[in-house]
């Protein structure tokens, strides 16, 4: 077993074709057949199932893909280290659409500026599209509503969000599950962590939503709250970044339901100089910030 046989198996099963792997990393397909049986042979099984023109990871196969990421992470981190090379190269970021809007673009730009060899690329969805991404080496990292209990991930608490409920302007005060019952709502997809925050918050309280509209974006979801059509449940920090919020009611969760802690997550073991670099200059930030405020003038 050799380096260049780790990366022509990481590759394909990625790619999941060697025609497709071939022409990624500029070899000839006949090449990565050889390669593939011969890293096979060595192993003693069978890393992929074959399918006509399409290959699909074996059982023992996804075992062994995460071990050659992290193998050849460290090759690539001891590189660099003894190279002595600042951070370059792609760095793939997942982020919350709210922390993307509210939190983290002066961070990016302060990183873009810091390190102009970095390829910054910044996706957003919800928690479980992100800690998706971060799991299958998508994503080098991703801001995520946390904590996130898994045994191949770690990661640090970051921001801490108040979570509201908005209704219609001249809804009835809303201080519990039971005074919305029956109400629709807009979330966005299941795997929204805060759609499930928001159904919980029912439940606690022996209630249930009435129907539940998925929308894309939290502009969407003001515009629908402000016409009079439902509920929806969003950080303040969002709400206030956005025209027209004063057009909804704004109520505050009940005390166990209205924080959440939005955490930044990678793959352990998976360390690069672009996820170090980018990690410490988030805590130089948050230390800034929180020198700059006390708990009476301003909230993280």
């Amino acid at each position: 077993m050799d380096l260049v046989q780790l990366e022509i198996f990481k590759a394909v099963a990625e790619q999941g074709s060697i025609s497709a792997a071939a022409q990624l990393i500029h070899r000839v397909p006949s090449n990565l057949t050889t390669r593939i049986k011969q890293l096979e042979q060595d192993l003693g099984v069978e890393l992929f199932i074959r399918e006509k023109s399409r290959l699909r990871l074996s059982p023992a196969g996804w075992n062994f893909l995460g071990y050659a990421r992290r193998i050849l992470d460290l090759v690539q981190e001891a590189r660099a280290t003894v190279a002595g090379d600042e951070p370059q190269g792609a760095f793939a970021l997942g982020s919350l659409e709210s922390t993307a809007a509210v939190r983290i673009p002066a961070l990016l730009a302060a990183y873009n500026q810091k390190h102009t060899k970095v390829e910054l690329d910044l996706s957003t969805g919800p928690s479980g599209t992100m800690i998706e991404g971060v799991l299958s080496g998508r994503l080098a990292a991703a801001f995520v509503d946390g904590p996130v209990l898994h045994a191949t991930l770690e990661g640090v608490a970051v921001f801490e969000e108040e979570m509201v409920v908005i209704a219609p302007l001249h809804h009835a005060p809303i201080k519990r599950g039971q005074d919305v019952n029956g109400e629709n709502i807009y979330t966005f997809r299941s795997n929204c962590s805060y759609r499930h925050h928001f159904e919980r918050w029912f439940s606690q309280d022996g209630a249930v939503p009435g129907k539940i509209f998925e929308i894309e974006s939290y502009h969407g979801m003001l515009a629908c709250v402000s016409a009079g059509a439902g509920l929806a449940l969003m950080p303040r920090s969002m709400l206030e970044s956005m025209p027209g919020s004063a057009a909804v009611s704004v109520w505050p969760l009940t005390d166990n339901f209205r924080v959440l802690h939005t955490w930044l997550i990678w793959r352990r073991g998976t360390v690069s100089q672009s996820l170090n670099s980018f990690v410490k200059l988030l805590e130089e930030r948050n230390q800034m910030w929180e020198g700059r405020c006390d708990d009476s003038t301003c909230s993280r």
